[in-house]
């Protein structure tokens, strides 16, 4: 009997297997890499830029306006935490196929590789550290404190 942890997830247990080849996954970790590393990370200090630009604060008695711009505080925060983590999360994929393609270098891979190995790769923390977040102003607050409404 083969071991649950060594089985297919239960919606492929009629299939054959998945087969996998372990050059090009070593290959598209190290091109995955290289993509975030040269192509995407370098934008993002211009990204920063743009998120960073100054709005000024709202009337108190325009209700709309004060609520879309705390709105649109909101997005952009939930925005630049999804654009700086891309970086980290996709690395932590390429470090797990890397991993699971220099352990399984030597071996018939097609038979030896168990999905607990994959998932355990894929939670293991990412070698590549998160940037720091830039500073965004939130424009429904000022010096005086936030803006009122009525």
């Amino acid at each position: 009997m083969i071991p649950e942890e060594n089985q297919p997830a239960g919606w492929l247990r009629g299939y054959d297997g998945i087969e996998a080849d372990i050059r090009q996954m070593r290959e598209f970790a190290d091109r995955l890499q290289d993509e975030v590393t040269r192509n995407y990370a370098p934008h993002l200090s211009y990204i920063a830029d743009d998120m960073k630009a100054e709005i000024p604060n709202p009337a108190d008695a325009f209700i709309e306006l004060v609520q879309f711009l705390q709105a649109h505080h909101e997005t952009q925060t939930a925005t630049v935490q999804m654009v700086w983590g891309m970086v980290p999360a996709t690395s932590r994929l390429a470090d797990a196929a890397g991993l699971i393609a220099a352990t399984y270098q030597h071996t018939d891979a097609f038979s030896a590789a168990r999905v607990a190995d994959v998932e355990r790769a894929l939670t293991a923390p990412s070698t590549t550290l998160p940037r720091p977040l830039p500073p965004l102003s939130d424009p429904t607050v000022s010096e005086d404190g936030p803006v009122v409404l009525p």
